[in-house]
């Protein structure tokens, strides 16, 4: 194993669509020296490849749109060589993600902490990679190369609100906008379908299966942080710091 890839540390962040993902891992990597972004939206295949549901509408909230083979060898690059492959563009980036109303004087706060903590222990690229599907079961291979989880969770009505209030999404070929009820048949459908093993009774507004998840090494958001993106910034903050001081100590 090279030295990079012992460098080199993955942090997943996942949950439903208008969970907060990008607007997280932006503020992260505000604050956190050397990190870079990778979307798993980057990762979608072409407008003509997404498939078609039942209905006849398109659904981008599927495994199937994605290509996974691209992801995983991207994955493997950076672990490699310890940066982004040089010919990835992100798409994602030119999409908003809204005002996320964080404090910024804490955002100040953590990255000066930020700065002392790895002038103090070790300097590593850092690289979050945000994305609606990265801690489902099927995909596993995936998931198990994340040296850190965090899942951000959002109910079904803040959900709706939110995505229903975007005005669409650039996609590789084009422009996309959810047509009327979306988010119902599609995105949350999907969500449920692929979460449903982390929760009890399969109810993902429910609790959570706390064994399940510290076996898979899954740190889930407190449900007190939902809708506070100060507090969430600062939840996976320590859990990010947390793991480099760690790692810095092995």
């Amino acid at each position: 194993m090279s030295a990079s890839r012992n460098k080199t540390v993955l942090i997943g962040v996942s949950g439903v669509s208008s969970s907060g993902k990008t607007t997280l891992a932006r503020l992260l990597r505000d604050i956190i020296p050397n990190t870079f972004i990778l979307h798993e939206d980057d990762f979608y295949k072409t407008d003509q490849e997404i498939p078609v549901n039942q209905d006849g509408v398109q659904d981008w909230d599927c495994l199937e749109s994605l290509d996974l083979d691209l992801l995983d060898k991207a994955l493997d690059f950076i672990k490699t060589h310890g940066h982004l492959p040089p010919n990835l563009e992100s798409k994602e980036d030119k999409n908003a993600v809204g005002e996320s109303g964080v404090d910024r004087q804490r955002v100040a706060e953590l990255k000066e902490a930020a700065h002392k903590m790895l002038s103090t222990t070790l300097d590593v690229p850092v690289f979050i990679i945000d994305g609606f599907l990265l801690f489902s079961q099927e995909m596993q291979h995936i998931r198990e190369q994340f040296d850190v989880k965090l899942f951000l969770r959002a109910d079904h009505a803040t959900v709706k609100q939110r995505r229903e209030a975007r005005t669409g999404y650039v996609t590789l070929e084009g422009f996309w906008e959810d047509p009327p009820g979306y988010v119902d048949s599609v995105v949350w459908a999907n969500y449920a379908k692929d979460h449903a093993f982390l929760f009890e009774d399969g109810d993902v507004e429910g609790n959570l299966k706390n064994d399940l998840c510290e076996k898979l090494h899954i740190d889930t958001a407190p449900l007190a942080v939902q809708g506070n993106m100060t507090a969430c910034m600062d939840w996976a903050y320590e859990k990010i710091s947390s793991h480099l001081s760690q790692r810095a100590g092995r």
